[in-house]
């Protein structure tokens, strides 16, 4: 009999945190981030890392262990996500997904093989100059020209996904769809629960811009100043939501209140993105955010039996 992994997804701000720790409570569980941004260190308020205090309570996997001038990829993830798995079923726990990275789990719970590419710099200089030159929108339609599936969850906005579609293309002479559609065939080593929590879309951007103003007030853009003076060179960090509105206020492009504007607007986006994706599964399990946590986790336990 496979292993149970619970997998808690949703959109940024849902509550994912504090459910998947009030679950590891009740159950002797340990938590593995499925976060593309809380890999990175030195990188605490834009990305909502669970707290010391909470990191103390329960064991959490993948969070702060990535310098942000390092390249990770999904198949890194994939590797380290299965061995933090490893390490808790070891010790007699329950493996705990949490995170809103769809890119993450789907790797996971489908067991897709995201070929490891090794970035051609030539190549990413080429499309770079192309984006300086014509604009971001020549990639995203040369994109949706190779991969039109694939371009269907990515936005026009996401410069690192839109040129990643290319490079995989250009580099094994096939799509990111069909290298999924391939390595779907592989089996699935643990029986994964994904729960999705969900909650009206008003109060859900509420409570972002709130986030948002909270991160502001701990010191957000100090912590991007300190990044900016520690690395020269940011390959995928400073792209993330937050660090790049508060780079472009550093450099004086932007007033403090645009800044503000940007990542409340560009976070409304992405969870609205985040949930698209997950909607797409339909074998997720859909809990109400607004539900107390007890209820949902009595609704998780009784799928689990």
């Amino acid at each position: 009999m496979k292993q149970k992994v619970i997998v808690i997804a949703g959109p940024t701000a849902s509550g994912k945190t504090s459910l998947a720790i009030a679950l590891a409570k009740k159950i002797g569980g340990e938590i593995i981030s499925c976060d593309s941004m809380q890999i990175y260190q030195y990188m605490t308020i834009g990305t909502a890392k669970p707290t010391k205090e909470e990191q103390e309570e329960i064991q959490h996997y993948l969070i702060d262990f990535v310098p942000p001038d390092k390249r990770y990829a999904v198949s890194d993830f994939k590797i380290d996500a299965k061995n933090a798995i490893e390490k808790v079923i070891k010790k007699d726990k329950v493996p705990i997904l949490v995170g809103g990275t769809g890119l993450y789990i789907n790797s996971l719970i489908y067991e897709i093989d995201y070929p490891k590419i090794q970035t051609n710099q030539n190549y990413r200089q080429e499309l770079e100059k192309m984006v300086e030159k014509e604009g971001l929108d020549t990639l995203y339609n040369m994109a949706c020209q190779i991969d039109a599936e694939a371009m269907k969850k990515i936005s026009r906005n996401d410069r690192k996904r839109i040129l990643r579609i290319i490079e995989i293309y250009h580099d094994t002479g096939k799509t990111k769809t069909q290298l999924e559609i391939e390595s779907r065939k592989n089996e699935v080593p643990y029986c994964y629960y994904v729960f999705a929590l969900n909650m009206p879309r008003d109060i859900l951007y509420n409570r972002i811009e709130h986030r948002v103003d909270e991160m502001i007030k701990q010191g957000l853009i100090e912590e991007v100043k300190e990044l900016l003076q520690k690395y020269r060179e940011f390959p995928t960090a400073m792209q993330g939501i937050g660090y790049k509105e508060v780079t472009k206020y550093i450099d004086g492009k932007i007033t403090k209140e645009q800044m503000i504007d940007k990542i409340k607007i560009e976070t409304r986006h992405y969870a609205k993105r985040q949930l698209t994706w997950f909607r797409k599964n339909k074998e997720i399990i859909w809990l109400n955010a607004l539900d107390e946590i007890q209820n949902n986790i009595d609704i998780i336990l009784e799928r689990l039996k």
